[in-house]
């Protein structure tokens, strides 16, 4: 029993005697951060020692009948009987059965214990291995201050030495001075007296007038010596102008370049604390990617093997290669959209009616079956381009969609007319890769203004024209060079990159010379399904993106949120900020398109009637999306600071 008190004992002061680990050093600062956890980590460590102790106690205690020395139970006394023999083998036996299942449990918490005293033991060592890292970069800073400090005294003491020297070297030249301007006196009176003595006439003089040109020469004296101390009394110390100009331009000079050194240190610090910063944000954007890559890689799908649809599209792998030549993912799926939609429409034999209702367009009402005219997309490009034709040649302007409606009324007849009406509508809608269709969509459905298609039409052919006028051999080819100078001279507010893209589009590279040739009517080819070539497709998209910098330039100069509202005059001096060569005429015409409002009817500028006139960003923008806004000159740069 006595021997088991004591296992007890040793076991519950374990913890006390335990020393600290010797591979461990804590520096004061970190002893008073971590003193609170330590105490909570250090009692803890007790309260599972002392009771995991207190366990192993209450399981060497033999002869128990069913409680715990621990819950109160008399160890001896007349009450406990003993089984001698065989009976109290067995009931040992029994009892430590009974006892098994704790003595399990307590080693299941001894292993607990010893986890979390693990665990606690490696956060501590990590932390402290982040703060002395943390430490060494502290005193790497200060020792760099502290050589910088140093640096920086050692040239102002050098400073003062010089200018030490200096002023004692004025000291012994105006010594020098005293001392020459002495000697010039003494060698002046002493010819003076030389010169009286070897004069014959001297003595033949009056002794009362020489007494008294003596006299007057000796208060002369008295008087000029009387004025010298008074001089050197009041100007001993002064230093001379020429000398304290010198010294203070050296001063100056001394003090410029320390506020120099001073700006420069000050400025190198703030760069090294930004790039600290830039540092940590770009740590933080690359485990960002990084878990993004890891994310996109465990839940992206691999990329589609477009050669397996050489064999489904009509016209076998000739025609798909023909279709797919520099194209991305996104278009190839438009154009397998394209060829799986022209296949559904062959099927098709009637389209059911729209309707009468507000929102079909006046071309599409009609209530019933209407017959599939099934044309090729030849026929349709060409009809088309007929209806084009027709609409230039137009005196009166209608509506664009009346005027669909009754050119294919004057070319298919009345009965006729709605049918091909819905066959054309379906074939445009679908075909997005071709130009002509796509934007004829887009002009009927009213999401585009006619002038876009006419004005980009009209440059085109500008810069034909231009080609077949600096092509004076008539030959049909021009050469690099002056494919450049047309190209600028039409395009004078594009920038360089967007001029050699479309020299690139038009079959320019790199290594091409200012004489090589270019087949210049080849740039301007359409084929039969309404594309175009690369150089004409290139200059709509550049024309697009300009549209699209253009109302975003726009958007800033406001300042103002997207859905916010916008005056008319803040919306004027806006656009003739971005764009200051911008005629009356247009500005109006920008204006009433944002409005929505006749250019008759726009108030005068400086009118009170301006303020009320109000739209939402959003709308505004939206709105002059639909017509052809584009840049009439260069935006004036800011003043240089």
């Amino acid at each position: 029993m006595a021997s088991q008190h004591s296992r007890c004992y040793s076991i519950l002061s374990g913890p006390s005697s335990r020393t600290r680990p010797s591979g461990v050093t804590i520096n004061n600062s970190l002893l008073e951060t971590k003193s609170s956890q330590k105490c909570k980590l250090s009692q803890k460590r007790k309260t599972l020692l002392a009771a995991g102790a207190l366990w192993h106690c209450q399981a060497q205690v033999p002869g128990a009948a069913g409680k715990l020395p621990t819950q109160g139970a008399p160890l001896g006394g007349t009450q406990q009987r003993f089984c001698p023999g065989a009976e109290a083998a067995a009931h040992q036996r029994e009892r430590i059965r009974a006892l098994e299942p704790l003595k399990a449990k307590l080693v299941t918490v001894n292993e607990d214990c010893n986890e979390r005293i693990l665990a606690m033991r490696a956060e501590e060592r990590y932390e402290i291995s982040i703060l002395k890292k943390e430490k060494m970069n502290l005193l790497k800073l200060i020792d760099k201050k502290n050589e910088e400090k140093i640096s920086l005294q050692s040239e102002v003491s050098k400073l003062k030495k010089n200018l030490a020297e200096e002023y004692l070297h004025y000291l012994s030249e105006r010594d020098a001075r005293k001392i020459l301007v002495a000697d010039l006196n003494e060698l002046r009176y002493q010819r003076e007296d030389m010169s009286l003595a070897q004069s014959p006439g001297i003595w033949g003089e009056d002794p009362v007038k020489l007494t008294l040109a003596l006299k007057m020469a000796r208060q002369d004296l008295t008087q000029t010596q009387m004025e010298l101390n008074t001089m050197k009394a009041n100007f001993g110390d002064v230093v001379p102008r020429r000398d304290f100009e010198m010294q203070e331009k050296i001063n100056r000079d001394l003090q410029e370049q320390l506020d120099s050194l001073r700006a420069d240190y000050e400025e190198v610090r703030k760069e090294h604390e930004l790039l600290l910063q830039l540092h940590m944000n770009t740590l933080k954007e690359r485990d960002q990617f990084f878990s993004e890559l890891q994310e996109i890689q465990r839940t992206s799908t691999p990329r589609p093997d477009w050669t397996k649809c050489e064999d489904v599209v009509a016209g076998g792998p000739e025609r798909w290669q023909i279709l797919a030549e520099g194209k991305n993912s996104d278009q190839l799926v438009d154009v397998l959209l394209e060829e799986i939609g022209e296949g559904l429409l062959r099927e098709k034999d009637f389209f059911p009616g729209l309707g009468y209702g507000e929102s079909i367009p006046p071309f599409l009402r009609f209530e019933g079956l209407v017959e599939n005219k099934k044309p090729t997309k030849k026929d349709v490009v060409n009809l088309l381009k007929d209806a084009w034709k027709e609409r230039l040649t137009e005196e009166q302007k209608e509506r664009f969609s009346d005027f669909f409606f009754n050119f294919l009324e004057h070319r298919f007849g009345p009965s006729d007319a709605m049918a091909w009406a819905y066959t054309i509508f379906e074939n445009i809608k679908l075909f997005h890769s071709s130009d002509i269709m796509s934007q004829f969509y887009a002009v009927l459905m009213g999401k585009r203004s006619e002038s876009v298609y006419v004005n980009q039409k009209e440059i085109v052919a500008q810069l034909l024209k231009e080609m077949i006028n600096a092509d004076s051999q008539n030959e049909g080819m021009i050469t690099m060079e002056q494919f450049s100078i047309i190209l600028k001279s039409t395009f004078p507010f594009k920038k360089e990159e967007k001029i050699l893209e479309l020299m690139e589009a038009g079959g320019w590279h790199p290594n091409s010379n200012t004489t090589d040739l270019l087949t210049y009517r080849a740039l301007f080819l359409e084929d039969e399904e309404g594309r175009n070539e690369p150089f004409v497709q290139r200059l709509w998209e550049q024309y697009v993106e300009e549209k699209d910098e253009y109302l975003q330039e726009l958007k800033q100069e406001l300042g103002i949120e997207f859905y916010s509202e916008v005056t008319l005059p803040r919306l004027r001096g806006a656009l003739m900020s971005i764009d200051p060569s911008l005629d009356k005429q247009t500005l109006n015409t920008y204006i009433s398109q944002a409005f929505q409002c006749p250019v008759s009817e726009l108030p005068e500028e400086g009118d009170g009637k301006e303020d009320s006139m109000v739209v939402q960003l959003r709308v505004a923008l939206e709105r002059l999306q639909v017509i052809d806004i584009r840049r009439k000159g260069p935006r004036e740069q800011e003043p240089a600071s």
